[in-house]
Order: structure tokens, then sequence, then C-alpha cells
């Protein structure tokens, strides 16, 4: 029971890490899914701005060749009013008539160059208003970015954390194996020593049966060669002689009574620990009452529960009384036995006390549904208690009656005739299996309510200690009905048998008449005695030395033949019990170890295959990341300084008067075309880098997202592998159940077979007695002839 304990501990303490774990993974997974969404908005607005750079290149490239165009006009036009003003210093003398036309050529062209610069001027604005808005994006994703990557730092601490549980879990798995090899070892030696010593008992065993059939030939043989009479003609008519089917019905009802005890020890025990047990529950679920007050109800059903030991302790106590008034000396019927009824009145009692608690319990039950983490699973498993708890004290009820019944023939003898007598045991027979049944029943509910229970968040470890100390009372209640309930079934026969009735006749002996009897017996017994002592006949010197030589002879060997008997019977009860003890730990030994090593290696195949390749994966995944970081940083930095490198030289450019001379504004446009071509050529090459660094995030948000899905389905698969081992701990219950009363059953045969062997010894003994009187007849009539 303490292995079965601590694999349930164990498992509790996994059931919780379990749930945090799949509470984190929860959050991990949203986490994932937003990063999975912010980085394909990122991704988005990088193509954007991607588009938006190629259009503003284009822009350029346009501006640039329009430049060029602007640049050779006012060539022209510089040359042209050269040639004009060259023209005008020559022909001064001839008129003004012919400069007319080239003073209007020259302000067209002058408007046109006007609205050239305008037009230049109006571009340069857009150009750097379209910088503006590009660096305010920039500003705002690379914002964005170290808030992700914030994020992402989070994301890789909550990532760590759980690899070191997931470490610590395996290094304390690792310790259970390896205590639990040591056990699997430890227990492995004792079997090995119960199987000797059952070997050695079976061997003992064969050695007493061969020697107790050995004496038991040789007594037969000693017998039929040294008693030369038999008296048994005279034997039926002695006054003085009980049968002896009467004595052994009363040793019987002795041996019965005795186990019987010990049952009912057994079950007043298990009682008080359910209600104990049951009281402490409520104290604790569904509100604890350390840290709340728990309802009105709660507290009158605890405060009823409370009293229990004064309406359970009865019982044992009315039961031992039973057992002390029936002696080898007193009748044992049911109109004698008085201490009966004090036992049915505690059982009333008791049973009244299961009745006025009832309702509070389906009350409880019902708050309990009424909880907010309560689901429909466990709501449904606590209507299927209210109808078990139900059904228990309907059967108690039952029960009482049919106790009360039997109870009544010693209060007036006329009460109940014998068939209704044995109706009464088979009926009360009937309603111990339906007991045995009824609680199975609950104690499997508990079972199923206690595994889903301790999947809720709430689940405190106050309450599942509790919870398996109820369930453990449960399984003890539910042993010890069943055995209750087999040993009645089989001792159905001697409670429905006439009791007492003299030799030779079918009618039973009346219960005051058996007791006369006895006293008669004890009276003549002690006159005898007193004659003997007060008048000694005189024998003659032979015929006592011969009379003393039989006498001893038959008596020694009777009385070592019964003492060896009763050793060897004892030897064997003592043995047949080891036997089955040991063969019983044994199975239960072989069973747990089987189901531990099972469970170990799954864990840490699961294990393995869930935790084993992810850490490499992940440190590398981080390096990545915090390379790419860095490089993303440096990269923006750049930029920066090129962008505010650029918007200067655009200032310049706007800023230049027109009137410099040719060779610098050439030499100067020049500088800012080179300039412009070498920097969008580093601002395409920093886009590809940041479009390829997107691309980097985004599959490893994908690797991430595929890690959590695997690492979702191995969680699902670890589920259903624990529930797979909790119904195998039930099936392996009901398997040990179904043993037990298979070994019980064995233990009746065997003492049934004990009880024959009693009798035909008993038997024996009587013929021998026969024999003995026969040959003192003989020996008379041999004098008198």
């Amino acid at each position: 029971m303490a292995n079965v304990t601590d694999l349930q501990t164990k498992y509790s303490k996994l059931a919780q890490e379990y749930s945090k774990l799949r509470a984190q993974n929860q959050v991990l997974k949203k986490a994932v899914v937003d990063e999975q969404a912010n980085s394909a908005s990122l991704k988005d607005q990088l193509k954007q701005r991607d588009q938006s750079l190629r259009k503003q290149e284009q822009e350029m490239d346009s501006l640039s060749f329009r430049n060029q165009q602007l640049a050779k006009r006012v060539e022209l036009l510089q040359e042209e009013l050269a040639a004009s003003e060259g023209r005008s210093k020559k022909g001064k003398g001839k008129g003004d008539s012919p400069l007319q036309p080239g003073l209007q050529t020259q302000s067209v062209f002058n408007e046109d160059l006007q609205k050239k610069i305008e037009e230049n001027e109006r571009l340069h604005i857009q150009f750097y208003e379209a910088d503006e808005q590009h660096r305010k994006k920039e500003a705002e994703l690379r914002a964005r970015l170290e808030k992700l990557e914030g994020e992402a730092e989070e994301h890789q601490a909550v990532v760590d954390g759980l690899t070191t549980k997931y470490v610590e879990t395996i290094e304390r798995l690792q310790g259970d194996k390896a205590r639990l090899e040591l056990k699997t070892q430890t227990l492995e030696r004792e079997a090995k020593d119960c199987r000797m010593r059952t070997e050695e008992c079976q061997q003992q065993l064969r050695r007493c049966q061969s020697e107790l059939s050995r004496q038991v030939k040789q007594s037969s043989s000693v017998i039929q060669e040294k008693v030369p009479f038999n008296d048994t003609k005279f034997s039926d008519y002695n006054s003085l002689n009980v049968p002896s089917h009467n004595r052994r019905h009363q040793l019987k009802a002795r041996d019965v009574t005795s186990q019987a005890l010990s049952f009912i020890q057994d079950l007043v025990a298990a009682l008080l620990n359910f209600h104990t047990y049951t009281e402490q529950r409520v104290h604790i679920y569904p509100l604890d009452s350390s840290i709340e007050p728990i309802s009105p109800l709660n507290q009158k059903f605890s405060q009823y529960l409370h009293e229990n030991a004064a309406y359970v302790r009865p019982l044992e106590d009315s039961f031992l009384q039973l057992y002390q008034s029936i002696t080898e000396d007193t009748v044992t019927v049911l109109e004698t036995v008085v201490m009966l009824r004090n036992f049915a009145e505690n059982f009333s009692s008791y049973t009244h006390f299961l009745l006025k608690i009832l309702p509070y319990q389906l009350k409880s039950l019902e708050e309990e549904c009424e909880a907010p983490l309560c689901t429909a699973a466990l709501m449904a498993k606590n209507r299927e208690l209210q109808s078990d708890m139900k059904k228990v004290t309907t059967v108690f009820e039952k029960m009482q009656n049919y106790i009360n019944l039997l109870a009544l023939p010693s209060v007036r003898q006329d009460a109940m005739p014998q068939s209704s007598t044995s109706a009464v045991f088979t009926q009360l027979a009937a309603s111990l299996h339906s007991l045995h049944d009824a609680i199975k029943e609950m104690s499997k509910h508990y079972n199923q309510k206690a595994s889903i229970e301790q999947e809720l968040p709430t689940v405190t470890q106050k309450l599942c200690t509790t919870t398996e100390c109820l369930l453990g009372s449960l399984g003890s209640l539910t042993s010890v009905t069943g055995k209750i309930a087999t040993f009645f079934s089989n001792n159905l026969d001697f409670f429905t048998s006439p009791g007492y009735s003299p030799r030779g006749c079918a009618v039973s002996l009346n219960p005051l008449q058996a007791e006369s009897m006895l006293a008669n017996k004890k009276k003549a017994a002690a006159y005898i005695d007193a004659i003997k002592t007060a008048r000694p006949q005189s024998v003659p010197y032979r015929e006592a030395l011969s009379n003393r030589r039989i006498l001893t002879s038959s008596t020694e060997s009777r009385e070592g033949l019964t003492q060896q008997v009763q050793q060897s019977q004892e030897k064997i009860a003592r043995l047949e019990q080891e036997k089955e003890h040991w063969l019983l730990e044994a199975q239960l030994g072989k069973v747990r170890l089987e189901k531990e090593n099972q469970r170990i290696a799954d864990l840490e195949a699961q294990l393995a295959a869930a935790l084993g390749g992810s850490q490499s994966s992940q440190t590398a995944t981080d390096g990545r990341l915090t390379q790419s970081n860095e490089e993303a940083e440096t990269a923006q930095k750049a930029a920066g300084k090129e962008m505010t490198l650029c918007t200067s030289l655009v200032g310049m450019l706007c800023t230049t008067p027109t009137n410099e001379h040719v060779g610098d504004e050439e030499s100067r446009e020049q500088l800012i075309k080179t300039h412009y071509m070498t920097r969008v050529g580093e601002l395409t090459t920093q886009l590809q880098v940041s479009d390829s660094k997107a691309v980097h995030f985004h599959s490893e948000c994908r690797a991430l997202a595929k890690r959590l899905t695997i690492a979702e389905k191995a969680r699902e698969t670890l589920s259903e592998e624990v529930k797979l081992a909790n119904e195998n701990i039930t099936r392996l219950q009901d398997e040990l159940t179904t043993t037990k009363r298979s070994y019980e059953d064995q233990l009746s045969m065997m003492s049934d077979h004990l009880c024959s062997m009693n009798e035909t010894l008993s038997k024996q003994r009587e013929e021998i007695d026969m024999l003995k009187l026969g040959g003192k007849a003989n020996a008379k009539k041999n004098k008198s002839r």
C-alpha cells in the first residue's frame, strides 16, 4: 500500500506540473501566433517600402535625366545669349530693329528656364517629403523591431525556464527509477525467500501428513490388537453421555463467531476511516475552512460526521460481548443468544445515523456541482455517487430488519419457526452481497472522480492527500464487505441447520432441555467423584496391575494421538495462512514491478523524444537570432548617417546660386549624381539584407510553431498513456479482489476439510471408547464364569 500511495502522489505531482506546463504552452502558442501575424505584417510593410523605394529610384533617374536636359538647354541658351550679345555689339549703329526678335527669344528662354527651375524645386520638395516619410516609417519599424526583439527575449526566457523544468523532471524521474530498481531488487529477494519458505512449508506439510497417516495406522492397528470388547449398545442409553455432534456444533459456533468478530473489527475500522476522511474532505472542498468559512450545510454535515465513533464503536463492543457469551459449556442457538439483541440495537442506531447524514451527503455533492470549476464529467460522477450512497443506505436498512428478526427468538422463543429462520439467513446473505456490490461501485466512482479532480488547476496537495486516504478507506471497506459476504455464504448451511438433537431422534432438542442436560451431567460427574473420594473400593493386586497397564496404554495412546492431531492441525493452519500470505505478496510485488518498469520506460522514451533534440536547435536558433539582430542594428545606424548626409547635399543643391561658373556646376552635379548612385546601391543592398533577415525570422517562427505542435502532440500522447495506466490500475485492483475472493474460498474449503477430519477423529475416539467398554464387559463376564 505504501508503494501505491507513493505512485499516486507522484502521479498527482506530475499532473500538477503537466497542468502548469499546459497553461504556459497555451501562452507560448498565443505569443507565437502573434509573432507570426507581426512578421507577416512586417513583410507586407517591407514589400510596400521596397515598391516605394523603387518608385523613388525611378523618379530620381527621371530627375537626373531631366537635369541633364536642362543643363544642356541652359548651355545652349547661354551660347545663344553670348552670340546675341556679340551680334548686338557689332550692329549697334544699324538700329534697334534687328535686336527685337533676339530679345523676344531670350525672354521665351528665360520663362522656360524659370519654369524648369520651379519644377526642379517642386521635385526636390517632393523628394524631401518622401525622404522624411521614409525616415519616419523606418523609425517606427525600428521601434517595432526592438519591441519584437524584447518579446522574443521574454519568450526565450520562458522556453529556457521550461527546459530547466524538464531537465529537473528528468533528473527526478531518473532518481525515482533508481529507487524503484532498488525496491524491485528487494522485492525479488523477498519473493525468492517467500518461495523458499513456501517450499519448506509444503515439505513440512507433507511430512506432517505422512506422520499423521502413519500414526493413524499405528493407532488403528493398536486398537484392533489391544482393545478386546465394544460397548456401543450401552452408550446410546447412557444418561450422562451428551451427543458428540452437539459438542461439535458448539465448537463450530464459537469458531464461526471468532471469525465474524475479526471481520466486524475490520469493518468498524474501515467505517471509522471512511467517515473521518469524509469529514476532512468537507472542510477542504469546495471551500477550504482555513481560508474562508464553509457553508452552513457542510458545517452541520461535519458536525454529524464527527459523531460517527459513538455509533460505530458499539458494534464491535456488542459483538465482542456476544463472542464472550459463547463457550464450550453453553448451548448456542437463536433462543439462547441474548447478546444478539444488543448487537441488533447498535446496528439499528448506526443505520439511523446513516439515514440522518444521507440528505447532507446528497446536498454536499450538489454544492460541489455548483462550484465554478466543476466540469460536466465531474457533475456526472457526483450524481452517480449520490445514487450509490442511496443504495448503500437502503442495503443497511434491509440488513437491520433481518438482524432484528434474528434477535427476536432470544426475547420470545416462539417468535419465528425454523423454516423462516433459514429464509432470513438466506436473505441476509444476499443483502451482504448487495452491500459489497454497492460499496464496490461507490469506490469505483470515487476513483474516477479523484482522477478528474486531479486535472483541475485549483486542486491543492491537502485535497489530494485526503482523497487518497478516502479512496484507501473505501478499498478496505470493499475488501471487508466482500470477505463478510463470502464468509456468511460459506457458513450458511451451519446457520440454517438445527443446533441440538439427541441420538437416533429426528426432533431437535429444546435449548432449555439441552442446558438442563448439561447441568445434570455436571452434577452426576461431581456426585460420582464425591462417592469415589468418600468410599474407595479395594481391588486385587493382580487385577489392579492389569487394569493399570491397560488404562495407561490406552490413555497414553489416545492422549498422544489427540495432542499430535491438535498440534498438526494448528501447524497445518498456520502454514497454510503463511503460504497464502506470501503467495499474495509475491504476486503483488510482481505486478508492481512490471507496472513500474513499463511506466518508467514509457516516460523515458516520451521525454527523450519530446525534449532530447530541442535543446541544440534552440541554442543554434538563439545564436542566429542574436547575430542577425546585431547586424540589423549596425545597418540601421549606417543608413541613418547616410540619410542625414543626403539631406545636407540636397539642401546645398537647392541653395546654390545660378550665376556660378559652368565648370563648378558640372563638377557639383557629377558629385551629386555619383553620390546618389552609390547611395541607391547601398540602400538596395540594405533592403535586400533586411528582406532576407525578415524571411529568416519568419522561418524561425515557423520552426517554433512546428515545435509547439510537436510538443502538443507529445502531451496528448502522454495524457492518453496516463489514462491507460489508470485503467490498468483499476483492472489490477479488480483482479486483486477476485484473487482474494478465490483464496478466501479455498481457505473456507480447507476449514471445512479440517472440520470433516475433526469429525472423523471424534468418531474414531468414540469407537475407541466403545471398544474399551466392550473389553471391560467381556472381562467381567469371564470373571463371573
